[in-house]
């Protein structure tokens, strides 16, 4: 049995990297970028107006209320660009270039357009001041500066900006081809009605979702019996297309826990078989050729947790993300948690924030790796070193499901 640091160490060493491909950008959420996105331009390009008003130097405004000629008009996509003297301004629009010869824009609500004759002219009635409602070109970004890194996962927020620095497509990690499969005799589908002693498949659906939240292409397969030669060929057949195999069931020391058995005789390098972890003692990680091999206990929550722990950081590291490790916290429990004697302990939590502003996690009341439904309504881990307990109101360490 194993720590979970050196279980997470061999994965990090035993996992490879996967080749870039190219994407359009609309496509590219949820994937892992491998290249910089650097800034092609200053962003502004040009001073800006962050008002509709007028462009005027701030020293002609001084012993406002003054009147100026209006010598034309500066709109988003169409400025003015021709150099504009003193006693002059320019109606502009939000987002317009300043013209050459403007220092600041005095916002529409302090000015008054009046026509003189064939004369337009603007009386602005309040002064301003230099630099007064313009956002200066590279204020936000200069040209060649890294918005984003290689490593980084794409988001939603992320888009815009990809966008506006002309990344019509980018270059990412290819996708792991994930393997999911299922075996036990007394499981059949979700779709069916279990008969006497029989329970429906939930792992294989279950990790089918969180391998394609994480970035992975999936392909489930048939349940598979507790029978070693049906267990081989399976298996056999699921590393041929796969960089992941993940199996759940059959890992423990029982009379049909057939999965180390198939795997050996597969040939499988097995990298560790047990974990000092709980939920998920029984954790399997193996290579069998260059497909790397996941078995993971058969009660539901022991296979979502070290799916989170393992699975997931596999995942991660095949498309070179910068960060593979679950993230982490720090809450203030409501409720005493316990770890086992010999095992450290994930005890899943519900968080949030209370009146004073703190992050506080309630260890949700569940009967055990079996109890999916009270899992269910977990959004975190409380981690609880073997041997330990942390009372009501301490400080406990979280991760983030």
């Amino acid at each position: 049995m194993i720590p979970i640091s050196k279980a997470l160490n061999i994965i990090e060493r035993k996992t490879g990297l996967l080749g870039p491909e190219s994407i359009p950008v609309g496509e590219s959420v949820g994937r892992i970028l491998r290249q910089a996105i650097v800034a092609d331009t200053d962003l502004p390009p040009f001073d800006r107006s962050q008002m509709d008003g007028f462009a005027v130097v701030a020293a002609d405004t001084k012993n406002s209320p003054v009147t100026m000629s209006i010598v034309g008009e500066s709109a988003a996509g169409k400025g003015w660009h021709r150099e504009m003297k003193r006693g002059e301004a320019v109606r502009i629009m939000t987002g317009a270039p300043l013209p050459k010869g403007a220092d600041a824009v005095q916002k529409v609500e302090l000015t008054n357009e009046v026509t003189v004759g064939a004369v337009q002219q603007v009386v602005v009635s309040e002064p301003t001041e230099k630099g007064r409602h313009i956002v200066g070109q590279g204020s936000e970004i200069t040209k060649g500066t890294t918005i984003f890194s290689q490593g980084e996962g794409v988001i939603e927020n992320m888009i815009a900006t990809l966008a506006a620095f002309g990344y019509a497509k980018i270059k990412v990690s290819k996708m792991p081809r994930v393997a999911i499969l299922g075996t036990g005799s007394e499981i059949v589908e979700i779709d069916k009605k279990p008969g006497r002693d029989q329970i429906r498949n939930s792992n294989s659906v279950m990790l089918d979702v969180l391998s394609r939240r994480f970035g992975s292409e999936t392909t489930v397969f048939p349940i598979v019996k507790d029978e070693i030669s049906d267990l081989k060929s399976e298996i056999s057949d699921a590393v041929k297309n796969s960089d992941i195999v993940v199996l759940t069931g059959g890992v423990s020391v029982g009379k049909y826990d057939h999965t180390k058995t198939a795997l050996a005789e597969l040939g499988a390098e097995i990298f560790f078989d047990t974990v000092r972890l709980k939920p998920g003692k029984p954790a399997v990680f193996a290579r069998v050729g260059t497909t790397l091999i996941f078995g993971l206990p058969g009660n539901p929550v022991s296979a979502a947790v070290t799916f989170h722990l393992f699975v997931r950081k596999a995942i991660l590291k095949m498309q070179g993300a910068a960060a593979t490790e679950m993230r982490t916290g720090f809450a203030v429990l409501t409720s005493d948690a316990r770890a086992a004697r010999e095992r450290d302990t994930f005890l899943p939590s519900r968080i949030e924030t209370n009146k004073l502003g703190q992050l506080i996690a309630h260890p949700l009341k569940w009967q055990g790796s079996s109890d999916f439904v009270g899992f269910a309504q977990a959004d975190s881990l409380v981690f609880v070193a073997k041997g330990k307990m942390i009372a009501k109101g301490e400080v406990a360490r979280i991760v983030y499901l």
